[in-house]
């Protein structure tokens, strides 16, 4: 028999928004269960530089916000669960959530702050190559390109700030946009723009990687005018978004058509009682500050929704294997 647990609230997803939302509903005396996920600390666990989360006059470490966010949602009574949750029910409440540990979890209310992951080229070569010289996380792998010649390939804030970061360790960072501007914000493009190992391939895309074990170059073709070029590196890193972890309440929440989660003003889905925060529902800010801002509505409009509607005394082990 499998373990069962019942919660008043259940938190899927250990972001700022997951963390921030624990907090809220933990101090309102609601004893959350917050499910971990595949990735502790979300995206912030793989970021380091972080000079725009207020509070702090220094950079800080995003490893380190996260640990300090952890023990503040535990320190107020959020129970954490090392779990990942692999299906959902959400046509009768209380909700039923099952973990790939066998556990599962019922409901009164959930949060849904699962965030989103890396948006990948589609390429065979690429896929063939990660591990290889192929990656989407500069923190992660920037050590192993010290010395060498590397490619960023995006736009936006992400592709620029890990360019950025990338040229501690990289002889040169080259960075390839279709565009023929940069989609970031203007501190970050100054910072690029003055980088003397920063260097940019316009209105350009990258058609196929090339190399054997790992990565010896990338083959180009700039979008105007069809031209075909091959640029030597040793790395490609790709920053071109994010796609939303929506995958287990696909027919069962209303989406945009990027897949991101609809909310009303109260941070509540389509379906009564469940509410979604950060990225999840947010493809347009994807900042720390805004997921914290959204998980603490979450982690409010939660609690007085259930004020409203019958729901268990406390948080309570049910059953057990």
């Amino acid at each position: 028999m499998n373990p069962e647990r019942h919660a008043k609230i259940l938190i899927i997803g250990s972001g700022p928004a997951g963390y921030t939302a624990a907090i809220y509903s933990a101090r309102a005396n609601l004893k959350p269960l917050l499910i971990e996920g595949l990735q502790p600390g979300g995206q912030m666990t793989i970021t380091t530089d972080v000079e725009n989360y207020p509070g702090f006059a220094d950079v800080i470490q995003g490893p380190w916000l996260m640990e300090q966010m952890r023990a503040q949602a535990q320190h107020v009574g959020t129970e954490i669960v090392s779990d990942i949750i692999t299906h959902v029910d959400l046509k009768h409440r209380p909700f039923r959530c099952v973990g790939d540990s066998g556990t599962i979890y019922w409901t009164e209310s959930l949060i849904i702050c699962t965030g989103a992951q890396a948006r990948w080229l589609g390429l065979e070569s690429e896929q063939r190559l990660r591990g290889g010289g192929v990656s989407a996380c500069a923190t992660c792998d920037g050590f192993f390109f010290r010395g060498k010649e590397i490619i960023v390939v995006g736009g936006g804030d992400s592709a620029i700030e890990e360019g950025i970061f990338l040229t501690r360790f990289a002889t040169s960072v080259t960075v390839i946009h279709r565009r023929d501007k940069l989609r970031a914000g203007q501190t970050l493009q100054d910072r690029a723009f003055a980088n003397e190992k920063m260097r940019f391939i316009w209105n350009s895309m990258v058609e196929r990687i090339e190399g054997g074990d790992s990565v010896e170059g990338v083959h180009l073709r700039n979008v105007e005018t069809g031209e075909a070029s091959v640029l030597e590196t040793q790395g490609v890193f790709i920053f071109i978004g994010h796609d939303p972890n929506n995958q287990i309440f696909s027919g069962q929440l209303e989406t945009t058509s990027d897949g991101y989660l609809v909310v009303d003003k109260h941070m509540m889905t389509s379906v009564p009682g469940v509410f979604a925060a950060g990225e999840i529902m947010d493809p347009i800010y994807r900042q720390v500050a805004t997921s914290v801002g959204q998980g603490a509505g979450a982690g409010m409009m939660a609690g007085r929704w259930l004020e409203e509607h019958e729901s268990l005394p406390q948080s309570i082990t049910i059953t057990t294997a």
